[in-house]
Protein backbone atom coordinates (compact mmCIF):
# COMPACT_ATOMS: atom_id res chain seq x y z
CA UNK A 1 0.00 0.00 0.00
CA UNK A 2 1.00 3.61 -0.61
CA UNK A 3 -0.26 6.61 0.68
CA UNK A 4 0.83 9.94 2.42
CA UNK A 5 0.28 11.41 5.96
CA UNK A 6 -0.56 15.35 5.61
CA UNK A 7 -1.00 18.26 8.06
CA UNK A 8 -0.40 16.82 11.24
CA UNK A 9 2.71 17.64 13.86
CA UNK A 10 5.32 15.09 12.67
CA UNK A 11 7.93 14.35 15.96
CA UNK A 12 10.98 12.17 16.38
CA UNK A 13 14.26 12.84 18.20
CA UNK A 14 15.05 15.46 15.11
CA UNK A 15 12.60 18.17 16.24
CA UNK A 16 8.85 18.80 15.20
CA UNK A 17 8.24 19.53 11.72
CA UNK A 18 4.77 20.75 11.33
CA UNK A 19 2.50 20.08 8.98
CA UNK A 20 4.94 17.95 6.77
CA UNK A 21 3.89 15.37 4.70
CA UNK A 22 5.05 11.69 5.45
CA UNK A 23 5.10 9.01 2.53
CA UNK A 24 4.81 5.75 3.09
CA UNK A 25 5.18 2.69 0.45
CA UNK A 26 5.01 -0.91 1.24
CA UNK A 27 5.36 -0.47 5.35
CA UNK A 28 8.29 1.62 4.66
CA UNK A 29 8.73 5.50 5.12
CA UNK A 30 9.73 6.84 1.48
CA UNK A 31 10.90 10.44 0.32
CA UNK A 32 8.06 10.83 -2.19
CA UNK A 33 5.22 8.95 -3.27
CA UNK A 34 2.92 8.79 -7.00
CA UNK A 35 -0.20 8.31 -4.74
CA UNK A 36 -3.90 9.71 -4.68
CA UNK A 37 -4.52 7.90 -0.87
CA UNK A 38 -3.98 10.87 1.37
CA UNK A 39 -4.52 10.75 5.34
CA UNK A 40 -5.64 13.62 6.83
CA UNK A 41 -4.16 13.47 10.45
CA UNK A 42 -4.93 17.38 10.69
CA UNK A 43 -4.65 18.82 14.38
CA UNK A 44 -3.20 15.59 15.72
CA UNK A 45 0.51 14.46 16.60
CA UNK A 46 2.58 12.02 14.72
CA UNK A 47 5.68 9.77 16.15
CA UNK A 48 7.84 6.94 15.37
CA UNK A 49 6.25 4.22 16.81
CA UNK A 50 7.74 3.52 20.66
CA UNK A 51 10.21 0.51 21.12
CA UNK A 52 10.25 -1.47 24.40
CA UNK A 53 12.89 -3.73 25.35
CA UNK A 54 12.28 -3.86 28.81
CA UNK A 55 8.40 -5.87 29.18
CA UNK A 56 7.43 -8.84 30.84
CA UNK A 57 4.20 -8.58 29.23
CA UNK A 58 0.48 -6.37 29.47
CA UNK A 59 -2.94 -6.77 28.57
CA UNK A 60 -3.49 -10.06 30.60
CA UNK A 61 -0.74 -11.97 28.24
CA UNK A 62 2.71 -12.87 29.83
CA UNK A 63 6.42 -13.00 27.41
CA UNK A 64 7.77 -15.15 29.56
CA UNK A 65 6.08 -18.04 28.46
CA UNK A 66 6.75 -21.50 26.72
CA UNK A 67 3.55 -20.82 23.97
CA UNK A 68 4.45 -18.53 21.31
CA UNK A 69 1.12 -17.69 21.32
CA UNK A 70 0.63 -15.72 23.86
CA UNK A 71 3.17 -13.71 23.11
CA UNK A 72 1.75 -13.47 19.44
CA UNK A 73 -1.83 -12.29 21.56
CA UNK A 74 0.64 -9.49 22.97
CA UNK A 75 1.86 -8.26 20.01
CA UNK A 76 -2.05 -7.79 18.74
CA UNK A 77 -2.67 -6.02 22.14
CA UNK A 78 0.34 -3.63 22.57
CA UNK A 79 -0.22 -1.40 19.33
CA UNK A 80 -2.77 0.14 21.64
CA UNK A 81 -0.12 1.08 24.48
CA UNK A 82 1.87 2.65 22.17
CA UNK A 83 4.60 -0.20 21.53
CA UNK A 84 4.65 -0.91 17.86
CA UNK A 85 8.05 -3.02 18.38
CA UNK A 86 9.51 -5.50 21.64
CA UNK A 87 11.75 -7.41 22.77
CA UNK A 88 10.50 -10.29 24.59
CA UNK A 89 11.24 -10.10 28.32
CA UNK A 90 12.01 -13.40 29.51
CA UNK A 91 13.41 -14.35 33.37
CA UNK A 92 14.59 -17.25 35.85
CA UNK A 93 12.85 -20.53 36.53
CA UNK A 94 13.47 -23.10 39.74
CA UNK A 95 16.20 -24.57 39.29
CA UNK A 96 17.30 -24.50 35.55
CA UNK A 97 17.84 -22.41 32.24
CA UNK A 98 14.54 -21.03 30.78
CA UNK A 99 15.10 -22.84 27.71
CA UNK A 100 11.48 -23.49 27.44
CA UNK A 101 10.70 -20.08 27.34
CA UNK A 102 13.80 -18.69 25.01
CA UNK A 103 12.43 -21.15 22.70
CA UNK A 104 8.75 -19.92 22.42
CA UNK A 105 10.28 -16.53 22.04
CA UNK A 106 12.31 -17.47 19.21
CA UNK A 107 9.46 -19.08 17.25
CA UNK A 108 7.38 -15.60 17.87
CA UNK A 109 10.17 -13.73 16.56
CA UNK A 110 10.62 -15.53 13.62
CA UNK A 111 7.43 -16.28 13.34
CA UNK A 112 5.41 -12.77 13.89
CA UNK A 113 1.35 -12.52 13.33
CA UNK A 114 -0.07 -9.02 13.58
CA UNK A 115 0.31 -5.92 15.35
CA UNK A 116 4.03 -4.90 17.25
CA UNK A 117 7.00 -6.68 16.03
CA UNK A 118 8.91 -8.92 18.26
CA UNK A 119 12.77 -7.90 17.70
CA UNK A 120 14.08 -10.90 19.84
CA UNK A 121 14.87 -11.60 23.71
CA UNK A 122 15.81 -9.77 26.61
CA UNK A 123 17.24 -12.09 28.78
CA UNK A 124 16.90 -10.31 32.57
CA UNK A 125 19.32 -12.81 34.57
CA UNK A 126 19.19 -15.28 35.77
CA UNK A 127 22.95 -14.17 36.12
CA UNK A 128 21.84 -11.24 38.80
CA UNK A 129 22.93 -10.81 42.31
CA UNK A 130 20.79 -12.13 44.97
CA UNK A 131 20.98 -9.09 47.12
CA UNK A 132 19.86 -7.00 44.60
CA UNK A 133 17.53 -9.62 42.58
CA UNK A 134 14.15 -7.42 43.70
CA UNK A 135 10.88 -9.82 42.26
CA UNK A 136 13.17 -12.29 41.04
CA UNK A 137 13.04 -15.26 43.16
CA UNK A 138 16.60 -16.69 44.65
CA UNK A 139 15.26 -19.96 43.02
CA UNK A 140 15.77 -18.63 39.35
CA UNK A 141 19.55 -17.33 39.86
CA UNK A 142 22.40 -18.97 38.35
CA UNK A 143 25.86 -18.21 37.70
CA UNK A 144 27.38 -17.24 34.54
CA UNK A 145 28.81 -20.35 32.86
CA UNK A 146 30.39 -20.70 30.02
CA UNK A 147 29.05 -23.90 28.75
CA UNK A 148 25.13 -22.61 28.93
CA UNK A 149 26.44 -19.37 27.20
CA UNK A 150 26.95 -21.57 24.47
CA UNK A 151 23.68 -23.42 25.21
CA UNK A 152 21.86 -20.21 25.20
CA UNK A 153 23.70 -18.54 21.66
CA UNK A 154 22.43 -21.85 20.33
CA UNK A 155 19.12 -21.64 21.56
CA UNK A 156 18.40 -18.08 20.69
CA UNK A 157 19.82 -18.74 17.04
CA UNK A 158 20.63 -15.05 16.37
CA UNK A 159 17.46 -13.60 18.23
CA UNK A 160 19.07 -12.79 22.00
CA UNK A 161 19.54 -8.76 21.72
CA UNK A 162 19.79 -8.05 25.45
CA UNK A 163 21.21 -9.36 28.43
CA UNK A 164 21.02 -8.60 32.19
CA UNK A 165 23.91 -9.61 33.67
CA UNK A 166 25.72 -8.83 37.56
CA UNK A 167 29.27 -8.32 36.84
CA UNK A 168 30.28 -8.97 39.95
CA UNK A 169 29.56 -12.67 39.80
CA UNK A 170 32.12 -15.03 39.45
CA UNK A 171 32.50 -16.21 35.69
CA UNK A 172 30.83 -12.82 34.69
CA UNK A 173 33.21 -11.22 33.04
CA UNK A 174 33.60 -14.31 30.31
CA UNK A 175 30.24 -14.47 29.55
CA UNK A 176 30.05 -10.91 28.73
CA UNK A 177 32.88 -10.84 26.13
CA UNK A 178 30.96 -13.99 24.64
CA UNK A 179 28.04 -12.10 24.11
CA UNK A 180 29.46 -8.42 23.15
CA UNK A 181 31.63 -10.82 20.62
CA UNK A 182 28.86 -12.07 19.48
CA UNK A 183 26.48 -9.00 19.04
CA UNK A 184 24.41 -9.29 21.92
CA UNK A 185 24.58 -5.79 23.73
CA UNK A 186 25.48 -6.72 27.28
CA UNK A 187 23.45 -4.19 30.82
CA UNK A 188 24.77 -3.88 33.99
CA UNK A 189 21.46 -4.71 36.40
CA UNK A 190 20.49 -6.26 39.57
CA UNK A 191 24.07 -5.71 40.61
CA UNK A 192 25.67 -5.34 44.43
CA UNK A 193 28.82 -4.01 42.01
CA UNK A 194 30.79 -1.21 43.44
CA UNK A 195 31.51 1.79 41.63
CA UNK A 196 35.12 0.26 40.43
CA UNK A 197 33.88 -3.00 39.79
CA UNK A 198 31.39 -1.43 37.70
CA UNK A 199 34.13 0.54 35.80
CA UNK A 200 36.16 -2.34 34.94
CA UNK A 201 33.12 -4.32 33.87
CA UNK A 202 31.93 -1.59 31.78
CA UNK A 203 35.23 -1.56 30.11
CA UNK A 204 34.57 -5.12 29.03
CA UNK A 205 31.86 -3.31 26.53
CA UNK A 206 28.94 -3.54 28.63
CA UNK A 207 26.75 -0.63 26.81
CA UNK A 208 23.41 -0.22 28.70
CA UNK A 209 22.00 -0.17 32.42
CA UNK A 210 18.50 -1.89 33.55
CA UNK A 211 16.33 0.48 35.49
CA UNK A 212 18.62 3.40 36.80
CA UNK A 213 18.25 3.40 40.73
CA UNK A 214 16.22 0.37 40.96
CA UNK A 215 17.47 -3.25 41.64
CA UNK A 216 21.66 -1.94 41.95
CA UNK A 217 23.56 -0.15 45.05
CA UNK A 218 22.78 2.90 45.18
CA UNK A 219 24.58 6.29 44.02
CA UNK A 220 26.51 7.78 47.27
CA UNK A 221 28.58 11.04 47.75
CA UNK A 222 31.59 8.34 49.30
CA UNK A 223 30.37 5.58 47.31
CA UNK A 224 28.79 6.21 43.38
CA UNK A 225 28.56 2.91 42.78
CA UNK A 226 27.41 1.44 39.50
CA UNK A 227 25.27 4.10 38.62
CA UNK A 228 27.83 6.68 39.40
CA UNK A 229 30.29 4.73 36.68
CA UNK A 230 27.23 4.27 34.15
CA UNK A 231 26.68 8.71 33.78
CA UNK A 232 30.71 8.25 33.64
CA UNK A 233 30.87 5.93 30.33
CA UNK A 234 29.49 8.02 27.63
CA UNK A 235 29.03 4.77 25.35
CA UNK A 236 26.31 3.53 28.06
CA UNK A 237 22.99 3.93 27.78
CA UNK A 238 20.75 3.82 31.04
CA UNK A 239 17.11 2.39 31.50
CA UNK A 240 14.27 4.46 33.29
CA UNK A 241 11.47 2.87 34.09
CA UNK A 242 8.92 6.28 33.57
CA UNK A 243 5.60 5.45 35.99
CA UNK A 244 7.10 7.37 38.35
CA UNK A 245 7.02 5.24 41.14
CA UNK A 246 10.26 3.19 40.55
CA UNK A 247 11.81 6.64 40.39
CA UNK A 248 10.97 9.35 41.86
CA UNK A 249 10.23 12.47 39.29
CA UNK A 250 13.01 14.44 40.82
CA UNK A 251 15.08 11.47 40.38
CA UNK A 252 13.86 10.68 36.57
CA UNK A 253 15.08 14.57 36.11
CA UNK A 254 18.45 13.91 37.61
CA UNK A 255 19.16 10.92 35.93
CA UNK A 256 18.21 12.69 32.40
CA UNK A 257 20.36 15.59 33.41
CA UNK A 258 23.48 13.21 33.84
CA UNK A 259 22.88 10.87 30.86
CA UNK A 260 21.68 13.58 28.58
CA UNK A 261 18.14 12.85 26.40
CA UNK A 262 20.28 10.76 24.00
CA UNK A 263 21.58 7.63 26.30
CA UNK A 264 18.31 7.37 28.47
CA UNK A 265 15.90 4.57 27.06
CA UNK A 266 12.79 4.86 28.80
CA UNK A 267 11.23 1.59 29.34
CA UNK A 268 7.49 0.18 31.10
CA UNK A 269 9.44 -3.28 33.55
CA UNK A 270 5.63 -4.15 32.65
CA UNK A 271 3.75 -7.28 33.78
CA UNK A 272 0.73 -8.94 32.51
CA UNK A 273 -1.51 -6.33 34.37
CA UNK A 274 -0.69 -2.94 31.89
CA UNK A 275 -3.19 -2.14 30.92
CA UNK A 276 -5.95 -3.39 33.69
CA UNK A 277 -7.67 -2.28 36.13
CA UNK A 278 -6.84 -1.51 39.56
CA UNK A 279 -7.28 -4.47 41.72
CA UNK A 280 -6.20 -6.85 39.61
CA UNK A 281 -4.02 -9.77 40.29
CA UNK A 282 -1.70 -11.12 38.20
CA UNK A 283 1.47 -13.95 38.02
CA UNK A 284 5.24 -13.06 36.95
CA UNK A 285 7.19 -16.56 36.64
CA UNK A 286 5.43 -18.25 38.79
CA UNK A 287 4.68 -15.35 41.63
CA UNK A 288 1.48 -13.76 42.17
CA UNK A 289 0.72 -10.28 42.78
CA UNK A 290 -2.15 -7.35 43.12
CA UNK A 291 -2.13 -4.00 41.29
CA UNK A 292 -2.98 -0.83 43.63
CA UNK A 293 -2.87 2.53 43.18
CA UNK A 294 -0.88 1.95 40.05
CA UNK A 295 1.54 -0.56 41.18
CA UNK A 296 1.94 -4.34 41.52
CA UNK A 297 3.43 -6.04 44.11
CA UNK A 298 4.07 -9.26 45.73
CA UNK A 299 2.54 -10.61 48.89
CA UNK A 300 5.52 -9.24 50.62
CA UNK A 301 4.88 -5.57 49.28
CA UNK A 302 7.91 -5.97 47.17
CA UNK A 303 7.37 -3.64 44.11
CA UNK A 304 7.29 -6.32 40.97
CA UNK A 305 7.42 -4.62 38.03
CA UNK A 306 5.08 -2.12 36.31
CA UNK A 307 1.41 -1.34 35.04
CA UNK A 308 3.15 1.00 33.27
CA UNK A 309 2.29 1.42 28.55
CA UNK A 310 4.92 3.19 26.84
CA UNK A 311 2.19 5.66 25.79
CA UNK A 312 1.65 6.77 29.45
CA UNK A 313 5.43 7.10 29.38
CA UNK A 314 5.43 9.93 27.03
CA UNK A 315 2.88 11.72 29.02
CA UNK A 316 4.66 11.54 32.26
CA UNK A 317 7.96 12.25 30.88
CA UNK A 318 6.62 15.72 29.55
CA UNK A 319 4.35 16.32 33.08
CA UNK A 320 6.90 14.70 35.52
CA UNK A 321 10.11 15.07 34.43
CA UNK A 322 9.19 18.44 32.12
CA UNK A 323 10.98 16.55 29.02
CA UNK A 324 10.80 18.72 25.67
CA UNK A 325 8.22 16.73 23.13
CA UNK A 326 11.11 15.68 20.63
CA UNK A 327 13.47 14.56 23.61
CA UNK A 328 10.65 12.10 25.36
CA UNK A 329 9.72 10.51 21.88
CA UNK A 330 13.67 10.05 21.43
CA UNK A 331 13.62 8.22 24.75
CA UNK A 332 11.12 5.80 23.46
CA UNK A 333 11.38 5.34 20.05
CA UNK A 334 15.16 6.11 18.54
CA UNK A 335 17.25 5.39 21.93
CA UNK A 336 15.67 1.92 22.26
CA UNK A 337 15.72 1.44 18.89
CA UNK A 338 19.92 1.51 19.52
CA UNK A 339 19.64 -0.36 21.81
CA UNK A 340 17.99 -3.32 20.30
CA UNK A 341 20.21 -2.95 17.25
CA UNK A 342 17.82 -2.01 14.89
CA UNK A 343 18.03 1.72 14.38
CA UNK A 344 18.81 1.49 10.88
CA UNK A 345 15.02 1.01 10.44
CA UNK A 346 13.18 1.79 13.78
CA UNK A 347 12.64 4.63 15.86
CA UNK A 348 12.09 7.48 13.59
CA UNK A 349 10.21 9.61 11.00
CA UNK A 350 12.73 8.66 8.17
CA UNK A 351 12.99 7.33 4.95
CA UNK A 352 14.09 3.36 4.70
CA UNK A 353 12.50 3.40 8.16
CA UNK A 354 9.57 1.35 9.12
CA UNK A 355 6.08 2.97 8.80
CA UNK A 356 5.49 2.59 12.63
CA UNK A 357 3.48 5.76 13.66
CA UNK A 358 1.75 6.80 16.53
CA UNK A 359 -1.40 9.50 16.44
CA UNK A 360 -1.69 11.41 19.39
CA UNK A 361 -4.23 14.97 20.12
CA UNK A 362 -2.69 17.85 21.85
CA UNK A 363 -2.65 16.49 25.47
CA UNK A 364 -1.03 13.40 24.37
CA UNK A 365 -3.58 10.96 24.46
CA UNK A 366 -3.00 7.73 22.35
CA UNK A 367 -5.43 7.44 19.00
CA UNK A 368 -3.96 5.05 16.79
CA UNK A 369 -0.92 2.76 16.01
CA UNK A 370 0.28 1.76 12.84
CA UNK A 371 2.71 -0.81 12.06
CA UNK A 372 4.23 -1.17 9.42
CA UNK A 373 1.74 0.79 7.15
CA UNK A 374 -0.90 -0.99 8.71
CA UNK A 375 -3.33 0.14 11.00
CA UNK A 376 -3.11 -1.97 14.42
CA UNK A 377 -5.37 -0.42 16.85
CA UNK A 378 -7.42 3.34 16.38
CA UNK A 379 -10.23 4.73 19.13
CA UNK A 380 -13.71 5.16 17.22
CA UNK A 381 -12.84 8.16 16.13
CA UNK A 382 -9.52 7.50 14.23
CA UNK A 383 -11.02 4.44 12.87
CA UNK A 384 -13.06 6.31 9.96
CA UNK A 385 -10.40 8.34 9.56
CA UNK A 386 -8.21 5.79 8.76
CA UNK A 387 -10.44 3.42 7.33
CA UNK A 388 -8.97 3.40 3.68
CA UNK A 389 -5.80 2.13 5.29
CA UNK A 390 -7.20 -1.29 6.04
CA UNK A 391 -5.92 -3.60 8.76
CA UNK A 392 -6.77 -5.01 12.02
CA UNK A 393 -8.31 -1.69 13.89
CA UNK A 394 -10.11 -3.45 17.18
Amino acid sequence: MRYRVRGGLLVDASGERPGADLGVANGRIVDSVDTDLVIDVDGAIITPGFLDVHTHGGGGYNLHTTDPDEIRAYARWAPSSGTTSFLAGVVGVPGAMPEGQLRAAVDATENPGPGAEPLGIHMEGPYINVERRGAHDPSWLRMPDEAETARILDLVRGHLRLVTIAPELAGAERMIRTLVDTGVTVSIGHTDATYEQARDALSLGITHATHCFNAMRPLLHRAPGPLGAVIEAEAVRGELIGDGVHVHPAAMRALIGALGPERVVVVTDALTAAGLPSGAVLEFAGQQATVEGGVARLADGTITGSVLTMAQALCNLVTLAAVPLPEAVGMLSRNPARAAGVDGRKGMLAPGHDADLLVFDDDLNLQAAICKGTVAWATDSWRDRLGRLGGDRP
